[in-house]
């Protein structure tokens, strides 16, 4: 009996089921009467020993009733009704929207798994590409975008950032030559040597030493630079000098250092213009060899309230700017007691409880005062070029400093007890609970040689 093989999954296993049942519940293959069997045997002959074997098999394995396979056989066979029908539904559904042109509505039935063609067509949904934006830009008809003309490239900003490294250069090379010229003239040991032996001018000495290394910082100038010292009797003037010739000798040499003492060097006034005139060739001549080893040479003069009228008017002549050269790089250093009166009597005004205020404001406040003194003394210091630096009285303690220093450098052992009886021995002028002294530290090497 030919057996036909249903397509689908749930036909097969129930056909398998009806053939199986009505063979003796065997599923494994299909019942075969014993009279076709017989027949096919006496047809073929003898098996083969594996079909004896099977056969044998077949006869040992027990039989299924149909009972047990009779409620399953039934829920299959409602699986397969249920199934076909609805399947049929939707077959003419499709073919009657088709017809009319519409789309079918999704189902919302579970789906079922079958070996059967997917659908295409009119149910397949395509995805929607993404829109790239267009970075073109869309003009209106009859209009052209106006383009920017290129820019020329001016040739004054190329000048001007050359001029700028040109600047730079100029101004790193001053650097490194402020750095060589500062280094040649020693100002730190110079600052060293002024801190240790002059007492109570701090300020006067910071003045001074501030003028000289803003001037020897460079070896080009347009005027010489002029020092004014002044102060009353003792407060270490002339000392301030002799320190600043033993110093600038040991770095410039001998004859680029001229110290000049107006009572030693011209004492009569028939002689002013004699010593005038000789003044002004020595000058000349350390000028020119100054210029020759590119060297700032450095004048003293000392006791300037003495000299005459011809010898402040050659200093005059020689400290103004618009000259050669060779007379624009030097130093000149003027020392004396002129304006002694209007600096004792600012100072004993102005001075307090605090310490160093009358020193202070005598700095800031008092140069035009002194200014205006002096001009009248001679028009030298009311030139704009004169650096005027003002010395300070001295007071109690600093006259007590001068004893200390000079008792160790004569031998002496510095017993206080006897530099302050000493120091009780000086005139002072008492403001307050402060004692400046009148004389200052004048008397104290004598005093000390007495000893």
């Amino acid at each position: 009996m030919a057996r036909t093989v249903p397509k689908c999954s749930v036909c097969w296993l129930s056909h398998s089921l009806l053939w199986s049942s009505a063979c003796g519940g065997k599923i494994q293959q299909p019942c075969k009467s014993a009279a076709s069997r017989s027949g096919m045997e006496q047809q073929d002959g003898a098996g083969s020993p594996e079909d004896s074997q099977e056969e044998e098999e077949e006869q040992a394995a027990p039989h299924v009733s149909f009972s047990q396979f009779s409620s399953k056989l039934t829920a299959m066979m409602r699986i397969r009704n249920k199934y076909l029908a609805l399947k049929r539904r939707r077959a003419e559904m499709a073919a009657g929207l088709a017809s009319q042109g519409a789309v079918p509505p999704r189902s919302t039935s579970p789906k079922i798994f079958t070996f059967d063609g997917v659908m295409t067509g009119s149910l397949a949904f395509p995805r929607k590409r993404k829109k790239r934006k267009k970075r073109r830009v869309l003009y209106p008809s009859g209009y052209k975008p106006q383009t920017r003309p290129a820019k020329e490239r001016s040739r004054a900003k190329s000048c001007l950032l050359l001029l700028m490294f040109i600047v730079f250069l100029q101004v790193y090379n001053a650097i490194e030559n402020l750095d060589d010229h500062l280094l040649r003239y020693d100002l730190e040991g110079l600052e060293k040597t002024v801190k240790r032996e002059v007492f109570g001018q701090r300020e006067a000495g910071e003045q001074l030493l501030e003028h000289l290394g803003d001037y020897l910082s460079t070896y080009v100038h347009n005027k010489p630079l002029v020092l004014s010292l002044h102060g009353p009797t003792g407060v270490g003037k002339s000392h301030l000098g002799r320190i600043l010739a033993r110093h600038f000798r040991s770095v410039l040499g001998e004859q680029l250092v001229l110290q000049y003492f107006a009572l030693h060097h011209c004492p009569l006034e028939e002689e002013a213009q004699n010593c005038a005139q000789d003044l002004s060739h020595s000058v000349s001549q350390t000028l020119m060899l100054a210029e020759e080893e590119e060297k700032i040479p450095v004048f003293i003069f000392d006791e300037v309230e003495f000299m005459h009228r011809p010898l402040l008017d050659v200093l005059h002549h020689l400290s103004r700017p618009g000259q050669s050269a060779e007379f624009l790089n030097a130093i000149y250093v003027l020392i004396g007691n002129l304006g002694h009166e209007e600096i004792t009597k600012f100072i004993l005004h102005n001075s307090s409880s605090e310490a160093s205020m009358g020193q202070a404001r005598l700095g800031q406040d008092f140069r035009p005062v002194l200014r205006s003194a002096l001009e009248k003394h001679h028009p030298l210091w009311g030139e704009a070029e004169t650096e005027l630096v003002p010395l300070a009285l001295l007071e109690k303690s600093h006259v007590m400093d001068c004893f200390l220093d000079e008792m160790t450098r004569e031998g002496f052992y510095p017993d206080h007890a006897h530099i302050e009886r000493l120091a009780a021995e000086i005139a002072y002028h008492s403001v307050g609970q402060r004692q400046f002294s009148q004389t200052g530290c004048k008397h104290v090497v004598a005093k000390v040689n007495l000893l």
